[in-house]
């Protein structure tokens, strides 16, 4: 077994095809960080496994990690593992499962070459679980599939199986099958060397000893390696025709060929199982990270865009290329101060170098960089391409920047952020701490794009908003402990949004004269509702202005314009959302109009238009997955439908059954805990967004003159 020390691997070329940037992600508590743990245990970085329901857990190392017992927080670490005689290094992200914290997942997927997506054995494919999956697949990470909890009382790994193609839509080829289950699950069947793997109990699972395959089980054995072979001969010629002429003449090193190919290409998901908690199954799943996921050369070119002439670039995995890499998450560290994560995909870094960041059009000198481990930082020299590391001595960056070399500026793509879903006031305890709240709200939402602060320009009061009561809380205790802030806050709120129903023309025409130079602008655009009302997105901005109608250098004030209005709707005051604007004729004098002339105009247009085109509310709608014993299943249905709730569909998970409704987000605060009331405490549920749906029209009238009737009196007084 390999230990975690660092080691020199020559060749550059040759490091980066023996180094893994992996994630392990998954639905909640499906054992993630215990999975990660044994990792870190096995290849020999820490010498005492740590356990998440002790609170010992290496990667959950904030303090509401370990008193909660969930990941809230992304960790990286780097282990090394020997493979067929070859030392590997492996970059490992430990992401968060709870959807309050999706962003982490999101980021980090962001900047990986593979994934380890661990299913628990006994609930499978959760909602979760399809979350990460099509995250996985936006940023087209390929991954392999461990099934965790074989010992379990209800685990089934067949059935899981099974999910992930029904499912996920995807290719599930098994590697591996359980010996034994539930309590009886003692090791796995290796189908690709037809062996049996027994881990020995006594050495904590550092051992384990290969013996012939149990005679009851070698005929489904035989027949799960049959479909193998079948899978990965359909994905190659070579290996196809060796198959037809004799499918025993495939070797070892045909099939892990096979494999991996199939699986950088997404063809198939190599399948593998085990149990953390017990200590089994984790060495082979370091095997097969190495075998089947792809190197940094493996992946694509990354690509970008010019930042001055929008011009498609593309930058090699290579360390003698221009530098290009993507900052992707923000920590404030209590001892370095600012802490940038990034993603290097082409060129080296040497510390105390500067670096430039396209957005701000300015340089950055990195004074240090470090090599993470969890909270915990290893200075380093250098970075090079290939590399997962955090730099200290920025001073305007943001999550998603790209850093490059200024000769040889790219922005590569960033990374998609959700919208928060639910707000809430929030004030110091007195004027005197109202300095130290802003600057710890700052460094917040600085270290997390989902969390959002503004003050309401009509109350002045400061609103925050996240995507979860889970999430909120979790700021208001970082408030109290790191920032010692003891913040009041108000009643979550739900953050409706607002969008149109019909399109609509609309001239508008800003003209001003108050002696001197005036304002002139005039703007004539067809204002659209969203294509999609269930998932919009922000502004789509259309240019159809042709003939100098308006000036060029005015369009970028235009949209400018458009987009602030949007903050506001015509209906309550909150922020528009999926709207389609074509800017199509309009005027400007020769010494009136300026550019600021033109944003005016595009304010008053966008207010005075959309509120003639029907608007409406958009409410956030919950995917709530309720699991309950059978003897509460009445009671759950009938108190999700007095919700607003609409049931999607119900299966047996174990001894208890599964619910999945989509249910409006304004009925759910504090569901938790009535479920606990309402099942004896014997029910749990999870719950992410999906989509947005229009609010009801007898409550939207409600809404709409509760937030009017709230605005008047505060005007009065």
């Amino acid at each position: 077994m390999a230990k975690g020390k660092n080691i020199d691997f020559g060749d550059a070329f040759e490091k980066l095809k023996r180094t893994r940037n992996i994630g392990i992600v998954a639905h909640i508590d499906a054992g993630k960080t215990t999975t990660t743990e044994r990792i870190l245990f096995y290849t020999g970085l820490i010498h005492k496994m740590g356990e998440v329901h002790e609170g010992t857990a290496t990667m959950d190392w904030m303090v509401q990690e370990r008193e909660r017992g969930i990941t809230i927080t992304a960790a990286t670490t780097r282990v090394f593992w020997d493979y067929k005689g070859q030392r590997y290094r492996i970059n490992i992200i430990d992401t968060p499962g709870h959807v309050d914290f999706t962003i982490e997942v999101e980021r980090s997927l962001r900047v990986l070459d593979g994934a380890v997506i661990v299913l628990c054995g006994v609930g499978g494919v959760e909602p979760q679980t399809e979350t990460v999956w099509r995250q996985a697949n936006r940023y087209n990470v390929p991954r392999i599939v461990f099934v965790n909890k074989m010992d379990r009382v209800g685990a089934d790994f067949f059935k899981a199986v099974r999910q992930i193609k029904e499912k996920l839509g995807a290719n599930p080829v098994p590697i591996q099958l359980p010996i034994g289950e539930e309590s009886n699950f003692v090791g796995v069947i290796d189908l690709i060397r037809m062996k049996a793997l027994y881990w020995d109990t006594d050495e904590l699972g550092k051992m384990y000893r290969v013996a012939d395959i149990p005679e009851e089980l070698r005929e489904q054995a035989e027949q799960y390696r049959q479909n193998l072979l079948e899978a990965i001969a359909e994905l190659d010629e070579e290996l196809f025709n060796k198959y037809i002429e004799d499918p025993d003449s495939l070797t070892e090193d045909d099939i892990l060929q096979g494999l991996r190919k199939g699986t950088v290409s997404f063809q198939l998901v190599p399948v593998l199982c085990g149990s953390a908690l017990r200590n089994r199954g984790i060495q082979p799943l370091l095997d097969a990270v190495i075998a089947f996921l792809p190197s940094p050369l493996d992946i694509p070119d990354v690509k970008g865009v010019h930042p001055d002439t929008g011009e498609e670039l593309t930058r090699p995995t290579d360390p003698n290329a221009p530098f290009a890499a993507l900052a992707f998450k923000i920590m404030t560290d209590p001892y370095v101060g600012r802490l940038v994560y990034f993603r290097v995909y082409s060129g080296r870094l040497h510390a105390g170098s500067a670096v430039y960041n396209p957005r701000t059009r300015s340089k950055e000198r990195i004074s240090r960089l470090y090599q993470m481990h969890a909270n915990k930082q290893q200075m380093i020299e250098y970075v090079e391409a290939g590399d997962i590391a955090a730099g200290v001595g920025f001073k305007d960056i943001r999550t998603g920047d790209t850093l490059c070399d200024e000769k040889h500026p790219i922005i590569l793509e960033s990374i998609n952020v959700p919208e928060p879903v639910i707000s809430m006031a929030i004030e110091p305890p007195s004027k005197a701490d109202f300095d130290k709240l802003s600057i710890a709200l700052s460094k917040l939402s600085e270290e997390d794009p989902t969390f959002r602060v503004k003050v309401d320009a009509e109350t002045g009061q400061t609103i925050i908003s996240g995507m979860g009561e889970l999430h909120l809380e979790i700021i208001l205790d970082r408030l109290r402990r790191e920032f010692k802030v003891e913040a009041r806050a108000g009643k979550p709120q739900v953050a409706y949004r607002e969008t149109i129903t019909k399109p609509i023309t609309h001239r508008e025409l800003l003209k001003k004269q108050t002696g001197g130079r005036g304002k002139y602008a005039e703007i004539i655009a067809e204002f659209m509702p969203p294509d999609d009302q269930q998932h919009p997105t922000g502004l789509t901005f259309i240019n159809e202005i042709y003939g100098g109608a308006i000036p060029k250098e005015f369009i970028p004030a235009i949209e400018k314009g458009f987009k602030d209005a949007m903050q506001t709707g015509p209906l309550a005051g909150y922020p528009l959302i999926g709207l389609k604007v074509r800017v199509f004729d309009g005027s400007y004098h020769e010494v009136d109009s300026d550019s600021q002339s033109f944003e005016m105009c595009a304010r008053a247009a966008l207010r005075h238009a959309t509120a003639q085109a029907d608007p409406i509310l958009l409410e956030p709608i919950m995917r709530v997955e309720v699991v309950t014993p059978e003897e509460y299943l009445g009671e759950v249905i009938g108190d999700l439908n007095r919700r607003r709730g609409k049931i999607l569909g119900m299966e047996e998970k174990g001894n208890a059954r599964s619910v999945l409704a989509h249910v409006p987000l304004s009925e759910l605060f504090g569901y938790v805990t009535q479920l606990r009331s309402l099942t004896s405490g014997r029910a749990f549920a999870m719950m992410e967004f999906s989509h947005y749906e229009p609010v009801p029209p007898n409550i939207q009238e409600e809404i709409v003159a509760r937030v009017r009737g709230k605005a008047k009196a505060e005007a009065e007084t």
